[in-house]
């Protein structure tokens, strides 16, 4: 698993679940039901004050796990992969937060077997 700070392309349905997500020049289907939390961040890095009535979205994170399917590519078909997305409140911006599993398969060679 790895941290990351990308800017990602977000399509939501109307209640505001991820369906798909435009990663690297490539389109990606939600596969699964994402997942949602809430994570705290630690803001007073990031701003110099907290104002009044401004909780939502400063505080706490809103984090969806999604699974997506890899683009139709023969030597991928049928693989997912699994990403951790943070949606900004005031902008409604998406970034990359974590990528699970994101190491592709790699065939092991007869010698490496033994």
């Amino acid at each position: 698993m790895g941290l990351f700070s990308e800017s990602v392309e977000v399509i939501c349905a109307d209640t505001g679940q991820p369906q798909a997500v435009q990663w690297k020049g490539e389109q990606y289907a939600v596969s699964n039901e994402p997942v949602r939390w809430y994570e705290r961040r630690q803001w007073w890095l990031e701003e110099s004050r907290a104002p009044l009535g401004s909780g939502a979205g400063l505080v706490d994170h809103e984090i969806w796990r999604v699974q997506l399917q890899r683009p139709q590519d023969e030597a991928l078909a049928g693989r997912t992969i699994t990403l951790d997305l943070v949606r900004h409140v005031g902008s409604g911006r998406w970034r990359l937060l974590r990528i699970h599993d994101a190491a592709p398969e790699r065939a092991v060679e007869p010698d490496e077997a033994a």
